[in-house]
């Protein structure tokens, strides 16, 4: 039997179907609904190079006032197609009730508009005529067309959309079309070599790309059928299907048979070169005209980066009010439909759905394509774990709260006191053969779930270090983003350094209730946030080199954002492991192009973290008071 990719599978479908990523799920206005209120027309709208997209709208029936626009450009299809063939839901209710005229757009390239799709379109900063386009100026040109042809509507057009969707809403508000009053990149990839969804710090993410790029071929015309190649890849642990791979130049060989272009492209481009500094959008994120609602989860497993990427973009030269950043307890593009209230077995105690759906995002866009009132939203209106409770703050991370630096210590303890050793280490053997699973459970493609994932298993391993603090006497709020110093030597000529900020819940926590797994919550050692940093890229991210082997070398590197209150009675833990397979891939650790490394070029190693008076190692984290 031909399978895909769960995970891969489940986010097309997800955004195929909730198309607007705005709560298209909940509180479902139905098919008999939207045909008795709406009117769908298709447009291919001519674009400056003459290329034409293909566009659904849908236009309220009622005609006795004027409506904005509300879209989205997707590369996953804006299906059903024909005029007769309606969406059974238009955002949610309330967008749908309030009377919005909906647009959907196949980006250029995709099943039926024109053009030739090019993964995540290099911006052209300059334009030299009217064959200079990208996504900003198809959008533009998409929004002076509707405009123009679409009646009854009020001059005012907002932009919306999660994951690959978020970066066309990224895109699009850069030398905004003047109507173009607020935009709300959800997820967004804006870089995909630091963070989002390819590489993290030059570490290729294996297990989301393979899965994905199952689903991901080349349209070679205009086409109504997804144009996928499902791959077999059993029903079986994907840890064992990842190892018995090989080297990553065996799937071309395998199962992509080298007709996926996209798929060759993240092994050919392993370095940060042309290749990816073209598509990285955030140089470009500046000067913006619309308001922005940049949107993300703590526990994003594809795109945690991207929207802190667009915030603190955005808002250089942003008027005050402008720009807000809004972080909740969410795995990717969960805050658009249902409560969001847990993760795998962590529950945060509050609908942080339903919360953000009516109090921010909905106000955010009546105020500005409907001139409702102003919600007078923060700089950054942010869910805090741990005590999960919202907070706004007027700047982020918040200036006023000190850096303080954990150091790893004699006998596994983290402590804010420097170490007063001279040429103290720790020390473990990592053998590429037998990697460090990034999930306790049996890993089916990119379990989202492994963002909060229990670490006992892994901090049982004697290739993985472990420091932790003492019990905690009062709540300790860190936030914003963590910085990882490490001084370690390697006995080979390459390392992944995987390091992970964990919650360390008191023995007497309370189990679920109900708690049909049987999962016992005293002892939970919760992942908080975790990174990898692929060692020949201590220099440049440009210009890999081989590490010398036993000596130490400094490895500086920050995760994503955090706002977490370890509470009262637990523990902080930070835990050092050089491999977190298969959502990473494996490191040889030797000094050879990975993708086509032969089997005989992965090597057990002896890896040393120094935590000497000189060069101690730990992690500097902001102090929320």
């Amino acid at each position: 039997m031909f399978v895909s990719n769960c995970y891969a599978a489940e986010m097309i479908a997800r955004l195929f179907f909730l198309a607007l990523g705005v709560a298209a799920a909940l509180s479902a206005q139905g098919l008999e609904y939207v045909k008795a209120h709406y009117t769908k027309y298709e447009f291919r709208i001519p674009v400056r190079d003459g290329k034409r997209l293909f566009t659904s709208v849908y236009v309220p029936k009622d005609t006795s006032r004027t409506y904005p626009f509300l879209i989205q450009r997707t590369p996953y299809s804006v299906a059903p197609y024909g005029v007769d063939n309606y969406r059974a839901n238009l955002g949610s209710e309330r967008y749908a009730r309030e009377g919005y005229i909906f647009v959907y757009q196949d980006v250029r390239g995709r099943y039926l508009s024109e053009g030739t799709f090019l993964e995540m379109t290099p911006h052209k900063a300059v334009k030299s005529g009217p064959m200079d386009v990208d996504e900003s100026t198809d959008t533009y040109d998409t929004i002076d067309w509707l405009v123009k042809n679409v009646p009854n509507n009020n001059g005012r057009a907002g932009i919306v959309g999660i994951s690959y969707a978020g970066f066309y809403a990224a895109a699009g508000m850069i030398d905004a079309h003047p109507a173009l009053k607020a935009a709300s990149p959800q997820a967004p990839i804006i870089d995909l070599f630091h963070g989002d969804d390819a590489y993290h710090n030059g570490a290729f993410f294996l297990a989301a790309n393979f899965g994905f790029y199952t689903n991901f071929f080349e349209f070679k015309e205009p086409s109504r059928q997804l144009l996928r190649e499902p791959i077999d890849v059993g029903r079986g642990d994907r840890y064992e299907f990842y190892l018995d791979l090989g080297p990553l130049s065996n799937a071309d060989e395998k199962y992509f048979k080298n007709r996926n272009q996209y798929w060759t492209d993240l092994l050919k481009h392993t370095t940060y070169d042309d290749f990816w500094k073209a598509r990285n959008l955030e140089p470009h994120i500046r000067n913006i005209k619309p308001a922005v609602l940049a949107v993300g989860g703590w526990f994003d497993a594809e795109d945690l980066a991207g929207p802190l990427k667009v915030f603190r973009a955005a808002s250089r030269g942003a008027q005050p009010g402008q720009v807000t950043l809004v972080m909740g307890p969410w795995s990717h593009g969960a805050w658009s439909f249902g409560d969001a209230n847990q993760l795998g077995v962590i529950h945060f105690r509050a609908k942080a759905g339903p919360f953000y759906r009516d109090n921010i995002e909905f106000p955010f866009f009546q105020h500005h394509l409907k001139g409702k009132e102003d919600p007078k939203l923060p700089a950054a209106y942010l869910f805090e774990t741990g005590t999960n409770q919202w907070r706004k703050f007027a700047a982020w991370p918040p200036p006023e709260a000190p850096l303080r630096t954990l150091y790893f210590r004699a006998g596994g303890k983290l402590s804010l006191s420097p170490p007063d050793e001279a040429g103290a280490f720790d020390e473990y053997i990592s053998d590429p053969m037998k990697p460090v699973p990034f999930t306790t459970g049996v890993p089916l493609g990119m379990n989202r779930e492994y963002m909060v994932d229990d670490q006992r298993r892994a901090a049982s391993r004697p290739d993985v270090l472990v420091y932790e603090t003492d019990v905690l006497e009062e709540d300790v709020t860190i936030g914003g983003p963590v910085t990882v110093r490490l001084f370690a030597s390697t006995s080979g000529t390459d390392s992944d350094w995987v390091v992970k900020v964990i919650d360390v819940y008191p023995p007497d926590y309370p189990d679920p209730d109900p708690n049909p797994a049987g999962v016992r919550m005293g002892g939970y050692q919760q992942l908080v946030r975790g990174e990898p940093f692929r060692g020949r890229f201590h220099k440049s991210f440009e210009k890999p080199e081989a590490l010398p082997s036993n000596q130490f070398v400094k490895f500086e590197f920050a995760m994503p954002d955090v706002l977490h209150t370890f509470r009262r009675g637990h523990r902080i833990m930070v835990q050092v492991q050089s491999s977190w397979f298969p959502l990473v891939d494996r490191n040889p650790q030797k000094f050879v192009d990975i993708p086509t490394a032969k089997p005989s070029d992965f090597i057990k190693a002896t890896q040393r973290i120094n935590r000497s008076r000189a060069t101690p190692s730990g992690i500097e984290v902001r102090v929320i008071r």
